[in-house]
C-alpha cells in the first residue's frame, strides 16, 4: 500500500460512494478499477477521463445474472406466480396458458457478457437466441445477430425479450410505447440490466391490457421500486430487488482485481476496459 500521491494505479471499492472519490486524481495514475459493472454514474459524475484507463467489473456477474433472467423468463412462461397464489386445484383455469421455452425464439438485447452466458441456457432448454447489440457483430451460439439500428421485426418476431444491455443515452427508453405494442400477446419481457431501458408507463398500460403476458423485473425505473407502485402486486409482475447479481459480485470482483493487478504488471491488455465515448 502507497500513498495515493506516489501511486500509479487505483482500486476503488466503494460501490455506492462516489462523493468521498479522490478528485482530481494525481496525474501519475495511469489506470482506476472501478467496483461496478455499470459505470453510468461515474460517466455522469464526470469522472471517468481520458488521461488514464478505466476498467469495471462488467462480466464478472454474467453467469448468475444469465441465471436469474432465465428462471425469472421460466416462471412467467410456466405460470408459476399465479400458481403460487392458488389456494385451490385451479388445473382448468391455468393449463391453457402454461407455456414452453422449447422451439422459442427468445430475444436478447445486448450482445455482451450476459447474453453469452445466457444463450447456452436457452439452447439447453431448446429455444433459440437471436441478438440485437450495437454493432451488428455475430454472437456465438445465436441464431441471428442484427444491430439495433437495424432492429426491423425484432420486437414482433421473437417470443419473448430478455434486455441485458448497459445504460446509456442511447438504451434510455429503448423499449418504449411501439416496441411493447409490437410485442406477441403470450411474450414475457425480462429486465436484467438496467430499469431505465424500459418506459416504465408505457410497461404498467400494455400489462394492464394484457397486451404481453409478464414482464420479470430484477430491476425497476424507478429504482427502489416504491411501495405503492402499480407494478408491486400485478398480477402479470414478477418483481426481485436487484439480486441477479448477488451471487458473484464480491467474489466476482476480487478475481478481475486479481486478473487485472497480473495483467497491469505484465504490460498486457486489461479486462472490462471502458469506453468513455461509448459510457461502458
Amino acid at each position: 500500500m502507497v500513498d495515493l500521491a506516489d501511486a500509479r494505479a487505483l482500486a476503488w471499492t466503494a460501490w455506492t460512494d462516489l462523493a468521498s472519490f479522490p478528485q482530481p486524481l494525481p496525474a501519475g495514475i495511469e489506470w482506476v478499477q472501478l467496483p461496478s459493472a455499470g459505470v453510468e454514474r461515474w460517466v455522469e459524475a464526470g469522472i471517468i477521463d481520458r488521461a488514464r484507463v478505466w476498467t469495471s467489473a462488467a462480466g464478472v456477474c454474467a453467469a448468475p445474472v444469465a441465471e436469474h433472467a432465465l428462471a425469472l423468463l421460466l416462471a412467467g412462461v410456466r405460470m408459476l406466480p399465479e400458481c403460487l397464489r392458488c389456494r385451490e386445484w385451479a388445473r382448468t383455469e391455468v393449463l391453457p396458458r402454461v407455456g414452453t421455452l422449447d422451439g422459442a425464439a427468445v430475444g436478447i438485447v445486448g450482445g455482451g457478457s450476459i447474453a453469452r452466458a445466457l444463450i447456452p441456457l436457452l439452447t439447453a432448454v431448446g429455444a433459440e437466441a437471436r441478438v440485437v447489440n450495437r454493432s451488428g457483430r455475430a454472437v456465438p451460439g445465436a441464431a441471428q445477430t442484427r444491430p439495433i439500428a437495424a432492429v426491423g421485426d425484432f420486437w414482433e418476431a421473437v417470443d419473448h425479450v430478455v434486455l441485458a444491455a448497459p445504460d446509456t443515452p442511447d438504451t434510455r427508453h429503448l423499449v418504449g410505447a411501439a416496441e411493447l405494442d409490437a410485442m406477441k400477446p403470450t411474450a414475457w419481457l425480462v429486465n436484467v440490466a438496467r430499469g431505465t431501458i424500459v418506459d416504465t408507463d408505457a410497461l404498467v398500460r400494455v400489462l394492464d391490457s394484457a397486451g404481453i403476458a409478464g414482464a420479470g423485473l430484477d430491476v425497476t425505473d424507478p429504482e427502489p421500486l416504491p411501495a405503492a407502485h402499480p407494478l408491486w402486486g400485478h398480477p402479470r409482475v414478477i418483481v426481485t430487488p436487484h439480486v441477479a447479481d448477488a451471487a458473484m459480485t464480491l467474489r466476482g470482483f476480487r478475481r478481475r482485481l486479481a486478473e487485472n493487478v497480473r495483467r497491469w504488471r505484465a504490460g498486457e491488455e486489461l479486462v472490462g476496459v471502458v469506453d468513455p465515448d461509448r459510457g461502458y
